[in-house]
């Protein structure tokens, strides 16, 4: 197996909105604002090349959505999802499986595209079966009005109407599920109903890719969570069980919307779980 990441490209957005009800006088101190309160964001996926397979974990928000919808979430950056395959010698054709840790815009925008006379969309991965879970696609495809704008339907229909959708089995019981995949996968539930977190043991570490759980640096401590959960109180709770956890097995973070750091370890301290070390792929793993 070998891990590859992946700059699809970066965004920003809000960052009060970033950190709910934490202060802007101590979450600008890891992740600074803009004139306008923006913070900068990465859209980074993760490659797992596995024998035949060739998973893409999460595909950033892709490119067919009007400049009017881009200006919301100021683009910035040369990175994109093509480019960053090309070097590591890949094609987007050659992509077996698209693993979707949950299907808000900026986590799946990429997996679909327009056709090629732009009066319809079609998968952008066309030798790919696409994975989410029978619980987060209805939560997704019958939105409550809180999320209605982060579930778009052209992201998500289109892999149905293909026949390339499929669903990971959750057994309610285990605490992190199994899958055909190659990897194991914790659900949790506070920011979006059903969010996947793959567990990928890699040279005899153990790589958790973090998403929207912990997307950058700046959220490990506890109190600081998205305002966008829908389910905040049960964020804290599934997020100081993973971090307790995180520190006793030596999980390595990571991170998919920090545009400065792709990899982290975490210590225990009188304050709480905090960063340990952080690193990227080349300087851990060569």
């Amino acid at each position: 197996m070998t891990l590859y990441p992946v700059e699809t490209g970066n965004f920003k957005l809000d960052g009060g909105a970033m950190f709910g009800v934490v202060p802007k006088s101590l979450w600008s101190k890891t992740n600074p604002a803009d004139a306008n309160n923006m913070i900068d964001l990465a859209a980074r996926s993760l490659l797992v090349e596995d024998g035949n397979r060739l998973i893409l974990i999460d595909t950033g928000l892709g490119n067919k959505q009007s400049d009017k919808f881009f200006s919301y979430y100021y683009l910035w950056g040369g990175h994109n999802l093509d480019s960053s395959l090309r070097k590591l010698g890949f094609h987007r054709d050659d992509i077996t499986d698209v693993f979707l840790t949950h299907l808000h815009f900026d986590h799946c925008g990429g997996s679909i595209q327009w056709n090629n006379d732009r009066t319809g969309y079609e998968p952008a991965f066309k030798n790919a079966t696409f994975w989410t879970n029978k619980a987060h696609w209805e939560w997704a495809t019958f939105p409550n009005a809180r999320e209605k704008a982060s579930f778009l339907k052209e992201n998500l229909l289109p892999m149905e109407e293909s026949g390339q959708l499929r669903f990971v089995e959750h057994n309610q019981t285990d605490y992190l599920s199994n899958s055909e995949l190659g990897f194991g996968i914790l659900f949790v539930n506070g920011h979006t109903d059903k969010q996947m977190l793959p567990h990928i043991v890699y040279k005899e570490k153990t790589i958790v890719f973090a998403a929207d759980l912990i997307p950058t640096v700046g959220h490990i401590p506890l109190p600081y969570v998205m305002g966008y959960d829908t389910r905040p109180l049960l964020t804290l709770k599934e997020k100081a069980t993973f971090l307790e956890e995180a520190v006793e097995k030596e999980y390595i973070l990571f991170f998919e919307h920090d545009p400065h750091h792709q990899l982290c370890t975490l210590k225990a301290t009188e304050r709480g779980v905090r960063l340990d070390e952080e690193f990227t792929f080349n300087e851990i793993f060569d």
